[in-house]
């Protein structure tokens, strides 16, 4: 398939949809060098309907990541950079009065939109990062009352930064288990950091997708044919219990003092399907649960502090438990 063709026919293709998806890859490529498991994620969400957590130091292109998403899908997008001063308003719309009609209208914020980007949630107070609860869980925003639908598709990617804590606001466990998968986006490999300021030198503008050559290769109708092609991928009860399994071994893991809830089991479960899909099956086999599993569960999980001071970390927890519970075979 040529990923500069129209898309608008492929709506009813799971094969052209698969293949398009599959494109995103080499068109974020041209933007982002390297990050391709992050890429991968939040594919994998925008297929599950979920919400991303991006972990990493300033500078790593989480904000160009989303940015060339956006553009290589053909999807609306929006940034907010949360502030200590930020209010709900500001993230989700507010009544504005019009002085000519004497009447309130409604001012929609950055909310409404496909893909929003939530820079460093972590530096705003825990009454604005709620604001987004509603919006990631119902995909709706009520303001006087009134519920107003978010656009089809919407994915929040939010950030945080993992090294500097002062004048940040943890967030809370409830909001935590509101995003199907927490990404950690490292450092480049030196080839990829050689590669990147090459591209600089040869002028390459992050603010300017479309001089890098990035273009849409697929659409909001193949997201919806991949979504309901996702939705017939086949899942044995023996892979149900896998996952199960999973979850309930976090919870009595002596390091844990939270384990992974049932909504993180069919998180678990989501993810691995999508992934599967994406694979090119219609059927779900242990390897796509270990894939999913540290990240679908490493923000889940809650490490007890005498563990924490040993150097133990939830993905080293996880990664112990996958290798302990029994493989369906």
């Amino acid at each position: 398939m040529d990923p500069t063709t129209d898309n608008a026919g492929h709506a009813g293709d799971p094969g052209a949809a698969r293949a398009s998806l599959e494109a995103l890859r080499a068109e974020i490529a041209k933007a982002v060098v390297g990050q391709d498991p992050a890429v991968t994620g939040l594919v994998v969400a925008l297929l599950c309907r979920g919400h991303v957590l991006l972990e990493g130091v300033p500078g790593v292109a989480k904000t160009l990541l989303v940015r060339a998403l956006a553009s290589a899908l053909e999807l609306d997008t929006k940034r907010v950079q949360f502030t200590p001063d930020l209010m709900p308003s500001d993230v989700t719309g507010s009544l504005v009065y019009d002085t000519r009609t004497a009447e309130f209208s409604f001012q929609p914020g950055p909310v409404f939109t496909n893909l929003l980007l939530a820079d460093e949630i972590n530096r705003t107070p825990p009454k604005t990062q709620s604001s987004l609860l509603e919006a990631m869980e119902e995909r709706q925003v009520t303001v006087d009352g009134t519920p107003r639908p978010l656009p089809e598709p919407f994915l929040v990617a939010a950030t945080q930064n993992p090294v500097e804590y002062e004048g940040t606001y943890p967030l809370p466990e409830a909001q935590l288990d509101r995003f199907l998968l927490k990404l950690t986006v490292p450092l480049p490999s030196r080839q990829d950091e050689i590669n990147v300021l090459t591209r600089h030198a040869e002028g390459f503008n992050p603010r300017d997708l479309r001089a890098a050559g990035v273009r849409p290769v697929a659409t909001a109708q193949d997201l919806e044919a991949a979504r309901a092609s996702v939705a017939k991928t086949s899942i044995s009860p023996e892979i149900t219990a896998y996952v199960v399994d999973i979850c309930r071994a976090t919870r009595e893991s002596p390091s844990l003092t939270l384990g992974v809830s049932p909504r993180g089991a069919t998180a678990l479960l989501a993810a691995s399907r999508a992934w599967a899909w994406l694979t090119g099956r219609d059927y779900v086999i242990p390897d796509d649960v270990k894939a999913l599993a540290l990240p679908t569960l490493r923000h889940r999980v809650q490490l007890r502090p005498e563990a924490e001071m040993e150097g133990v970390t939830a993905d080293s927890v996880i990664n112990a438990i996958l290798t302990h519970v029994p493989v369906p075979r």
